[in-house]
């Protein structure tokens, strides 16, 4: 990759996640910008610790396939790299190598060649254990100090990557980049730190454009396109009917973020205190201020799923206006009748099983945090068991389905019928994950817990 200094770099962000889809015209609009790099996340933490803990992808092969295709021809077609971020949603191994082989297909069915580099991030859990008898490893709050055995019980662990190892396979010549688990402004900041943008406005402008669309006044109809310069940098939306506000931008580091003002990246802390935000016209704005303060000691995020148990779960629904009026009660009485008819029917007891009953329409989100007064008109009960076996979470849940179809408030002297949402009235979930890692790890050098090999895919057409 051509290492030559640069007065701005211009990054094409063309969705929030590789999968979720865009128009081809906003991706040909931003190569006829000038677009100098396309970055795009294909994953996240935002659906929970399933992901990463079974190693499996959020998206369907199917989505990500037809996004690559655009990007991959565009990439080409330009003459620019592709970079994509915390592949198969979690970053594991197998999601870099699911991706890299769907990319593989389609450079071999397109006739293209393209460097590709594979960045693994996953960890060894004996090189942690090193790290941690180093004094290496640092809980980040709420967590405590780290014991070894929570390090060996997870199913995968992953560190998230900042820009250093992307940068390094740029410069190694790769053409494209997929990357395991990365801090979702890595792979927008890499391209250009290596050509020696600043780090203040291009920690900003990736933190900006991690979503694509979403600092826009219409996130559903594309990307973005970031300019960045030595001063600060413009963003402008990639479909000409859409507009970036200064307000739009600014509120993106709300998102996701403890701090409004600074955000920490594995290299240093973003700084956008002194940040100003311009309109230049009704859709383009441009920010400039921002600092990016080098850290002392270079630190990687760890990121650990272990299995709790098996879910089992069953749905019914609740529409008798008596059972409604008294929908607390009703839910406390099944809570009971669950636990005794367990142990009355298979003898386990309350501490060698669990379940969540969650009233949908009612206070399932909010609990008794929940403002609403009177009486819902229907009620969704949703009863999740988790147990250390699916059978037994099944046999839990099977033995609460006569409550779940019938069970009537304690002053009823009829059985009411309530509906079940599915037939048979349980579904077996599996296993169910649970993330137990918040910690840091202080590197030796900004790769070292990083793997990349490289593939020249050819044209076998």
């Amino acid at each position: 990759m051509d290492n030559e200094r640069v007065d701005q770099v211009k990054v094409l962000a063309p969705t929030g996640m590789l999968g979720a889809g865009f128009s081809e015209a906003t991706i040909e609009r931003g190569l006829a910008l000038g677009a100098d790099v396309i970055s795009v996340d294909g994953g996240s933490t935002d659906s929970g610790p399933y992901y990463l803990g079974a190693s499996q992808p959020k998206t369907t092969r199917a989505a990500v396939a037809r996004d690559l295709r655009v990007l991959l021809k565009a990439a080409a077609g330009a003459g620019i790299p592709l970079i994509v971020g915390s592949c198969g949603t979690s970053g594991t191994d197998s999601g870099v190598d699911w991706v890299a082989g769907i990319v593989a297909d389609i450079l071999a069915a397109e006739g293209l060649r393209l460097r590709v580099a594979r960045i693994y991030s996953e960890q060894a859990t004996g090189a942690l254990l090193k790290c941690l008898e180093e004094g290496r490893i640092h809980a980040l709050p709420p967590l405590g100090e780290l014991e070894p055995e929570t390090l060996q019980s997870c199913a995968h662990i992953v560190g998230a990557m900042g820009h250093e190892p992307i940068v390094d396979a740029l410069e190694a010549g790769a053409q494209v980049v997929l990357a395991g688990r990365a801090t979702d402004t890595a792979i927008a900041a890499a391209h250009p730190l290596m050509k020696g943008m600043p780090g203040g406005p291009t920690w900003h402008a990736a933190k900006i454009i991690e979503c694509g669309g979403q600092c826009t006044s219409n996130p559903r109809a594309g990307g973005v396109l970031a300019t960045i310069d030595a001063d600060g940098f413009t963003i402008e939306p990639l479909d000409p009917t859409v507009a970036c506000t200064p307000i739009l931008v600014a509120a993106h580091m709300l998102y996701e973020t403890v701090d409004p003002f600074r955000m920490r990246e594995p290299d240093g802390t973003l700084d956008v205190r002194e940040a100003v935000y311009t309109a230049l016209d009704d859709r383009t704005v441009r920010v400039e201020g921002s600092r990016f303060h080098v850290a002392d000691q270079h630190t990687i995020k760890l990121e650990g799923a272990r299995i709790t148990g098996y879910e089992t779960m069953s749905f019914s629904a609740i529409r008798d206006p008596h059972i409604l009026a008294h929908i607390d009660d009703w839910a406390d009485l099944m809570r009971t009748m669950i636990r005794q008819r367990v142990e009355q029917t298979i003898g386990l007891g309350h501490d060698k099983y669990a379940f969540d009953l969650r009233l949908y329409g009612h206070n399932a989100i909010l609990g008794d945090l929940d403002p609403a007064v009177g009486p819902p008109h229907e009620v969704g009960a949703m009863l999740l068991v988790n147990a250390p076996d699916q059978q037994t979470a099944t046999a839990v849940a099977k033995i609460a389905n006569p409550l779940m179809l019938h069970l009537p408030t304690a002053d009823m002297d009829y059985l009411p019928s309530l509906a079940f949402a599915t037939s048979p009235a349980e579904v077996e979930r599996g296993p169910a994950y649970e993330f137990v890692l918040n910690h840091v790890v202080d590197t030796i050098t900004p790769t070292d817990m990083f793997r990349t090999e490289f593939e020249e895919a050819s044209h076998h057409g």
